[in-house]
């Protein structure tokens, strides 16, 4: 009859294995060699020092301007004729059949301005752009909450309307 193995039983009886030592993983290092044709090889180097020399004087000296940069007529366009589509869409009755559309325009507009507008430092600290973004985020996230057909309640509307009026006053106060 054959005897049952459990692993007490192994463990009294098997010869412990020795452990396998852990070796480090090798690395291998580039060597530069050098060919008999030394002056290719210098004069690829130098090649390659000139170029890099010149690419490093043309990024310093080369004047830096911002990629996105707007002018101010350009900003101060772009926002009166976002706070125009916003008044409109806000205003569009519920049973509007066009309320969905005009929800799905004016969201990718105010996308749009948010990105363009969102990295100019300038910007920043203006009341007009704090106005604006702040009356953006409420419309969007209301229209993201509950839906392009849902109107927005008479608080928030009040709300945005009054930020819109203020980013307006802002706007022709250079601001």
């Amino acid at each position: 009859m054959a005897s049952l193995i459990t692993p007490t039983t192994a463990a009294a009886t098997a010869t412990p294995k020795p452990l396998t030592q852990i070796r480090p993983r090798t690395t291998t290092t580039a060597t530069l060699t050098t060919s008999s044709t030394a002056g290719s090889a210098g004069s690829s180097l130098s090649c390659r020092r000139d170029f890099l020399s010149l690419s490093a004087i043309t990024l310093f000296l080369s004047p830096l301007s911002p990629a996105f940069a707007a002018s101010d007529e350009e900003y101060v366009k772009e926002t009166e004729d976002v706070i125009s589509k916003v008044r409109t869409t806000i205003t569009l009755d519920k049973n509007d059949p066009n309320v969905a559309t005009a929800v799905a325009e004016l969201r990718e507009t105010s996308n749009s301005w948010v990105a363009k507008y969102r990295r100019e430092k300038a910007l920043l600290g203006r009341a007009s752009f704090r106005d604006m973004y702040s009356a953006l985020n409420a419309v969007s996230g209301h229209y993201i909450s509950f839906g392009p057909t849902a109107p927005i309640p008479a608080k928030r509307k009040q709300r945005i309307l009054e930020e819109m009026e203020t980013a307006e006053k802002a706007l022709l106060r250079g601001r």
